[in-house]
């Protein structure tokens, strides 16, 4: 019997939807939706769990869930014993000090002896400390944006993605403390069978990033450009080259970095490409 492991993904908030639509990407077909607790793919040995972000560290610590998709603040935050074995990428926001819109923010050390609401105290505290600020940290749970109005605090360290949420309770981001985004935690430890499935999905996502990253080239060049675009152009290992029915002219392909192409794009047009392609890749296995 193959071997099976568990995967905690977080049940709403940000990571949510992108967690189920990343294992969705990598082919594995989920048999009840995320409605319940718990559901088993039907084509790849793993089961998801759907759990709060804050409890996802500790249920791996404890081998309840053998790896998780959760926030790296969280995996900070709660010191638990697991280690982040892949960076995902996605839903990148950062832990930041905000203050009241009015205020004359005037650097770390004006919040000496300030009262600050957080769900976040150990890396807030941390970042005091470093710093050398001593202030009233008080942990909360949920809706901190809103301590400052009515009275619990004279500032907040939260979540920030866009500031949107900070505009509308009239607070101002000042200090970002911690740059986040979603990665992949396991226990130390593994067991081998286990870790050769987890090898299998990382192998699934690192291919999906890879495509993300990168995209499918096609251009049309006079057969004498083909050294000089093959230079702008490597590819993979090196483009391929179709003679077209035109004579002396050459259809190129090749894979290029997405932000590498319009860097080149000038150079590969005075070479003469021309009738250039940019197409999206799906999947990228090297």
């Amino acid at each position: 019997m193959e071997t099976q492991i568990r995967l905690a993904v977080q049940k709403s908030g940000r990571l949510s939807e992108g967690s189920v639509q990343l294992i969705r990407s990598c082919g594995i077909s989920l048999s009840n939706g995320i409605s319940k607790l718990k559901t088993a793919a039907t084509n790849f040995p793993v089961e998801i769990l759907f759990l709060r972000d804050d409890d996802i560290p500790g249920y791996v610590a404890d081998g309840v869930a053998d790896i998780g998709i959760v926030g790296e603040n969280v995996v900070e935050e709660k010191q638990k014993n697991v280690e982040i074995i892949y960076r995902l990428g996605f839903s990148r926001c950062r832990l930041s000090i905000a203050v009241a819109k009015q205020e004359n923010y005037q650097g770390v050390q004006s919040l000496q002896g300030r009262r600050i609401a957080t769900s976040y105290p150990h890396l807030l505290g941390r970042f005091l400390k470093e710093h050398g600020v001593e202030a009233d940290v008080h942990e909360i749970s949920g809706s901190v944006e809103v301590a400052p109005s009515i009275g619990l605090a004279d500032a907040v360290c939260d979540i920030v993605s866009s500031g949107s949420t900070l505009f509308t309770n009239g607070l101002k981001e000042v200090e970002p403390i911690f740059h986040s985004e979603a990665v992949m935690v396991a226990k130390p430890g593994m067991p081998a069978g286990k870790q050769q499935v987890i090898e299998q999905l990382l192998f699934r996502i690192t291919a999906l990033q890879k495509a993300k990253n990168n995209k499918y080239i096609l251009l049309n060049a006079p057969r004498e450009a083909v050294a000089t675009i093959k230079e702008l152009l490597p590819g993979m290992r090196s483009p391929t080259v179709v003679p077209l029915l035109d004579e002396g002219w050459v259809s190129m392909h090749s894979v290029i970095n997405e932000n590498d192409f319009w860097a080149k794009i000038e150079s590969l047009k005075a070479a003469g490409a021309e009738g250039i392609l940019v197409v999206p890749i799906e999947k990228m296995i090297l």
